[in-house]
């Protein structure tokens, strides 16, 4: 795995003929599971994908979705606006880590991308609607992530519709 700043993943993929781009893996890290979300075709639009749990099988399924949703790079949430070395901060670097030593995403490329509130904003949304917790757990895992890749998309296109030459 190779860590790439923001805006280099997303002109990298740009620069590529629009039928070889790549779509985009949103992570967002939790303490038990990494909620997942994933960009379309025209990376435009963030979707929910899935929850997951085990770090080596997470690297397997991984391998899987790279190929068969043509994944160009992570962006993983991370809680920039806290002290360094918060549980959660630490939480997604243990985690960035241990992909890495599985050996099994070689070459995948890979960004941080602030994740702070993502999560309480789904909170917010889904405490309306009276789910059960373990629905609601479910359901917010794997919308944080959307509010994760949704934020990095519509960053970079405003980027770089605003600054062309960036």
């Amino acid at each position: 795995m190779k860590y790439v700043k923001p805006l280099h993943l997303f002109q990298d993929m740009l620069n590529r003929n629009a039928k070889e781009r790549g779509r985009l893996l949103g992570l967002d890290v939790g303490d038990k599971y990494v909620g997942l979300a994933v960009s379309d075709r025209l990376n435009e639009v963030a979707s929910p994908l899935r929850k997951k749990s085990s770090i080596d099988l997470m690297a397997t399924d991984f391998q899987t979705l790279i190929s068969d949703l043509s994944l160009e790079g992570f962006i993983v949430g991370y809680p920039f606006n806290r002290q360094r070395n918060s549980p959660s901060a630490v939480n997604v670097k243990v985690f960035i880590d241990d992909l890495y030593n599985t050996g099994k995403l070689e070459g995948v490329r890979y960004t941080y991308w602030n994740e702070c509130f993502t999560s309480k904003n789904v909170e917010l949304l889904l405490e309306p609607l009276n789910l059960h917790s373990v629905q609601a757990k479910s359901i917010l895992d794997k919308f944080a992530a959307v509010g994760i890749l949704q934020g990095y998309l519509d960053y970079m296109k405003g980027t770089l519709k605003s600054n062309p030459k960036r």
